[in-house]
């Protein structure tokens, strides 16, 4: 592991914010949900390059897989103990999933059940989270209860690993289109960046010491958009001068916006949740407007904690805590703006 860099603060000046149409004017998207025959809390569904879709049973401590086709579903054995966190899914098919509770980076072939470990050589990094490629097929990461960053090679098995600073929580992670992974530092009001090169992490000051930003989007200009699970608001950080602007979420401060993507429109997709249930709600960036909110499940409490855009089909892939794996037509869909 490297020395740890110091942080470098930006300056950030908080934008107006416009009006919040009501929810109820907003369109709804076409949805489709499919019951996961088993507990342990489904989630992080990812599409394979055959179109079947993985998934994790982060608290039933196993990997899924869906046939969207006729709704069957495979599930298949992990090591006892990995709650895994979160899967992706490389060219080959091959699943690389998050070892949340044992410390490692796991590889399953679906077509054999062979498992391959990529166990992180520092002890003090247990917890593995949330995971993207990059354009060589490697993976970054995040470690929130270790604070840690870290870069995996997936040819060699070498980690590069950055602690991030106590009670930081690094939690989601986009690249943007120059391979710099940003990810949310959760325990702070910052949003952080890392030199891919060097492991240098700099942050960005969100505009309130309450603002707690859980997952993070990357439109195709680079700018930087998040969640602010504690206050209900949609953030935007301006990585060339470090401002931030922000946008009350339609549900209010008490919505939780969890899960996030952006889609091939450069639209934002952004999950409200809560004792009265989920619901996807829309962003356009080119008006500054939410445009679409879509009911998810039951009206009962529920979350979707992370989402998953497939630019192929148009499909923005989710998980519910109602035990559920979820589907949106949001590219290509009859929303009106």
């Amino acid at each position: 592991m490297r020395a740890l860099v110091s942080f470098s603060l930006v300056t950030l000046t908080l934008a107006s914010v416009p009006a919040v149409l009501p929810a109820q004017s907003m369109p709804a998207v076409p949805a489709t949900e499919w019951e996961v025959p088993w507990d342990g809390r489904p989630r992080d569904p990812f599409v394979a390059p055959d179109g079947q879709v993985f998934f994790v049973g982060q608290a039933g401590n196993y990997i899924a897989r869906l046939n969207p086709k006729d709704g069957s579903f495979k599930r298949f054995e992990i090591d006892s103990g990995t709650h895994p966190h979160n899967l992706i899914i490389d060219p080959a098919g091959q699943v690389w999933y998050s070892g949340n509770k044992n410390g490692m980076i796991g590889k399953l072939d679906p077509a054999t059940g062979k498992i391959t470990r990529f166990p992180i050589p520092d002890s003090t990094i247990r917890d593995p989270h949330t995971m993207v490629f990059d354009a060589k097929g490697d993976i970054w990461f995040t470690a929130q209860n270790s604070n840690a960053i870290g870069h995996l090679e997936t040819k060699t098995g070498k980690y590069r690993l950055m602690k991030t600073g106590e009670r930081t929580r690094p939690y989601g992670i986009v690249l943007n289109s120059k391979g710099v992974p940003w990810f949310n530092l959760f325990g702070t009001n910052k949003i952080a960046k890392v030199d891919p090169a060097t492991m240098a992490v700099t942050t960005y000051d969100l505009p309130h010491e309450r603002a707690r930003g859980r997952r993070i989007a990357v439109t195709d200009d680079d700018v930087i958009w998040y969640v602010d699970y504690t206050r209900g608001f949609l953030g935007r950080v301006n990585p060339a001068n470090g401002s931030v602007e922000e946008f009350p979420m339609p549900g209010g401060p008490s919505s939780l916006p969890y899960g996030m993507a952006s889609d091939d429109k450069n639209r934002l997709w952004m999950a409200e949740s809560g004792p009265k249930g989920a619901r996807l709600i829309g962003f356009d960036p080119k008006t500054r407007k939410f445009f679409s909110n879509t009911p998810v499940g039951r009206e009962d409490n529920n979350t979707i904690r992370h989402m998953y855009f497939d630019k192929k089909t148009g499909l923005l892939w989710f998980g519910t805590d109602q035990g559920m794996i979820g589907r949106a037509q949001v590219s290509g869909s009859k929303v009106t703006m």
